[in-house]
């Protein structure tokens, strides 16, 4: 597991996404996470990421999306956040518009790790309190590794709370 220490590192928050229309939007957070710049062919990342949303929208609700691909580029889980202050349409199971674009990149043989990380976001978001503690996060003039920071500690101790024995560490 020690993959996991690798989430929300810095360069993982895109606070002011521009792009309201969903593949506008995900085509954005992948060029503007310095997060993916670990990724040598985004084009073909993007691409996946696409593929996976025309199957089925990852709009999860609440004003939450969680898009993902696997690729074999990274041997690790990478994970960005961009964040619309107006609202993606985004097809999400509520019809509602989404605010928080998570972006998950990672390799077909880390998905354990990738169904921990997943199930970790999913609780945080959840949370009415969490959301809204993080979108004033994303408005006030905190940085956005200040609010990569916020974030991994709140993942961190999800991941605690829900196995009690994760090692963060490596």
């Amino acid at each position: 597991m020690r993959y996991l220490s690798d989430c929300f590192l810095k360069g993982s928050i895109v606070k002011n996404l521009l792009n309201t229309e969903k593949f506008l939007a995900i085509h954005e957070l992948i060029q503007r996470a310095p997060v993916f710049s670990a990724i040598k062919n985004l084009n073909e990342f993007e691409e996946a990421v696409f593929e996976r949303e025309k199957i089925q929208s990852t709009g999860v609700g609440r004003g939450v999306a969680i898009a993902h691909a696997r690729i074999t580029e990274t041997d690790r889980i990478l994970i960005a956040l961009g964040v619309s202050r107006e609202g993606i349409e985004y097809q999400a199971m509520d019809g509602k518009p989404v605010h928080f674009l998570f972006l998950i990149a990672n390799h077909p043989e880390r998905r354990e790790e990738y169904l921990k990380v997943l199930s970790s976001i999913m609780r945080l978001v959840r949370d009415d309190s969490f959301r809204n503690f993080l979108l004033e996060k994303c408005k006030s003039d905190d940085t956005p590794d200040e609010i990569a920071d916020t974030l991994r500690n709140a993942f961190f101790a999800s991941l605690r709370k829900a196995s009690g024995r994760v090692s963060v560490t490596g």
